[in-house]
This record gives C-alpha cells, structure tokens and sequence, in this order.
C-alpha cells in the first residue's frame, strides 16, 4: 500500500511548512491555519501528527537537529580528525537554513517563544554524548588527558554557530559569498585546529647528543 508514503510526505510537509512560518515570524503571530494552508493540508493533520502547535513547534526543532546529535553516537568522532567533517555537516544543515541558529538563539537567550525547556533538554543530550566521545578519546591516547568537555563543548559550538549567526555580515565585509566551497574550507582549517589543540603533548626527549 502507498498510503504509509503519502502520509509521511505530508507530515514532513507539515514541518517544513513550520520551519518556513516560525522562520519568517514570531511563535506568537503564526497559526496552526496559516501553516496547514502553507503545507496544503488540513489543520486538523496538525492535531493528528503533533497534538498542538507547540508539539509541531518541538518536532520541527528535533527533526533539524537530530542528525548532528545523532553524528555524537556514530563512528565520525572516532578520532579528533572527524570534527573536520562534523563542522562540514553542521555547516551544509545550517547553510540550508542560516535562520534557524538564530531562532535557537532567540528562543535560549531572549526568551522568545516556546521550547526553551525542550531545547535545553536536546543540547543536554549533545553535552552528554559529547563527553562520552571525550573520554573514549583521552582513552585512546587520541585527546589530551587535561581537555576540559564543557571548554572543548563551548569552543566548538562558538566555531560553529558564529559564522551562520553573522553570515550577512561577514559576506558585506569580506566582499565574497560564504557558499558550499568556502564552508567547506573553513570547516577543514577549524578542524585543523581542534586536532592540533587536543593532541596530547608529546615530550621532547631529554639528553639527545647530536
């Protein structure tokens, strides 16, 4: 039967229709209507697949970043050379939508609109990941046994977030589209970086005649 498709196609039309909406305006000023007639189904799908438009609201954020979160229990991180890749992945969701680490923003720090709480509870899934990859890290010589998680955490979501949250900005001054490529390039030298910060220190041998 087909119908298990038509029902998924509409579904995620709903949310991207969400995405779009919460997007473009404020959680208060959009409508469960104004999103069914952008998704060309009946607001009463909206009931069905997601109780309120809250809950759409919350799956919509999920369904954005769960593949990063997810990236946390997978092989990509299985040495420092994968935050490369992991910052290439961020950068591609993020470039899809560059207004979403905005409204991630303007929900944690201005308090705007629903899912704080909810939001808070996935970043929380990514802290706790994150430092299970830490530590399998350090115990495979990979990590320096110092690295702070939360340090590490900070500076890789500042590495992250920032040029998606000023992309406008940088593009006018840099005079230059921050497209696939230059993303990609970026993302490589960051990871760079982060290889080269977490690598544990070798110590130089002592009394070494030349």
């Amino acid at each position: 039967m087909e119908i298990p498709n038509v029902t998924e196609s509409l579904r995620s039309r709903l949310i991207k229709a969400a995405l779009d909406c919460f997007l473009a305006d404020d959680y208060h000023n959009v409508t469960t209507r104004r999103i069914a007639e952008s998704a060309g189904a009946n607001v009463s799908m909206i009931r069905y697949y997601f109780g309120s438009k809250e809950g759409l609201y919350e799956e919509m954020i999920r369904e954005t970043l769960s593949p990063l979160l997810d990236v946390l229990d997978g092989p990509l991180l299985s040495s420092t050379a994968g935050f490369a890749e992991f910052l290439v992945l961020y950068y591609k969701t993020m470039s899809a939508r560059p207004e979403f680490p905005k409204l991630i923003l303007k929900v944690l720090a201005l308090h705007h609109g629903p899912g704080r709480r909810f939001i808070q509870q996935l970043l929380e899934r990514g802290r706790t990941r994150g430092a299970r990859k830490v530590a399998d890290l350090k115990a495979q010589g990979q990590m320096a046994a110092g690295i702070d998680p939360d340090i590490l955490r900070l500076a890789f979501v500042s590495l992250a977030m920032t040029p998606m949250l000023l992309k406008d900005i940088f593009e006018e001054q840099m005079e230059r589209p921050m497209d696939d490529a230059f993303l990609e390039r970026l993302a490589n030298f960051n990871g760079h970086l982060f290889s080269a910060g977490l690598a544990p220190v070798v110590p130089s041998s002592q009394g070494n005649a030349l």
